[in-house]
């Protein structure tokens, strides 16, 4: 009976373990601070803060990076809006950032969501600075981008899942069980800072950021 109550304890004690551990790994940045907390970092863009988080539009790329995290595997999900406006809106999220211009990204073309000529390039893979889209698609054409189905409404929000275990990456779009892009990563930075991206002359609105990141030990 003392054997029993005693393995039932050394369970639950595990089982207790276990469930703080995955808590430690999961981060939900309060994005409302984002203006007074000096782990965020803003290239080339405005910020306003409402009941999201709003990237202004100007020439060139843009990020607005969480420098106090370092991500290396896990799952990044977000919810993301843009607009459709052919060529003026590319809005997506960054990774394995090393500074303003060294990161990794997956973004999205909502004026392609919904076109019948361009939907096979409604979600793109870059790795910059030397593998932008322009390289990527001359390269290799369709293997970095991809079309999304069902195709969201490319004026409203959309829920992406991002899932990176080095070099594979897989995107999800509106909890869809069937990725609507699969890469492998181009860069060999395998880990470094996450941030809301947007593209050349666009705006963009984020909200609802989750980090899940695997433990070192998995």
């Amino acid at each position: 009976m003392k054997h029993t109550k005693l393995t039932l304890m050394i369970l639950l004690l595990s089982v207790s373990f276990i469930h703080v551990q995955c808590q430690e790994n999961v981060l939900i940045p309060d994005l409302s601070k984002i203006a007074h907390n000096k782990e965020w970092k803003t290239v080339n863009r405005e910020v306003i803060i409402d009941s999201c988080v709003f990237l202004n539009s100007k020439p060139g790329d843009g990020v607005l990076y969480l420098k106090g995290t370092e991500f290396k595997n896990g799952t990044i999900e977000l919810d993301i809006k843009g607009e459709n406006n052919p060529g003026q809106s590319f809005v997506g999220l960054a990774f394995h950032g090393a500074n303003d211009s060294t990161f990794d990204a997956v973004y999205f073309r909502p004026f392609n969501f919904k076109n019948p000529q361009r939907s096979s390039h409604s979600v793109q893979y870059i790795s910059m600075p030397q593998h932008d889209w322009y390289n990527l698609r001359s390269e290799h054409p369709g293997e970095y981008e991809n079309t999304i189905v069902p195709a969201p409404d490319p004026e409203n929000w959309f829920h992406a899942t991002i899932v990176v275990n080095y070099p594979a990456i897989q995107v999800f779009v509106n909890n869809s069980d069937t990725p609507s892009l699969t890469v492998d990563q181009i860069s060999p930075q395998q880990k470094g800072w996450i941030g809301f991206w947007v593209g050349n002359n666009s705006k963009g609105w984020f909200k609802n950021l989750k980090i899940v990141s695997e433990s070192e030990n998995d």
